[in-house]
């Protein structure tokens, strides 16, 4: 699998013309990315896997809405 997962779309505008931005890696924050739209830089980052603790009814709990 390769280290480098494209988005496909900027977090911020939306919009889906963006390009990987020059500029290495750093360990644990991934690769930044450039959107030609709003012209920001940012970087998608792999956090982990949430734990869904199971109540009674074998659904997963969520904290209340509202």
């Amino acid at each position: 699998m390769s280290e480098r997962a494209a988005p496909h779309y900027c977090p911020y505008c939306g919009d889906e013309d963006l390009v990987p931005e020059e500029g290495a890696a750093v360990k644990g924050l991934g690769y930044p990315w450039s959107c030609f739209s709003c012209a920001r830089v940012f970087r998608v980052t792999y956090v982990g896997l949430r734990s869904a603790s199971l109540s009674s009814d074998s659904t997963p709990s969520r904290p209340p809405e509202g």
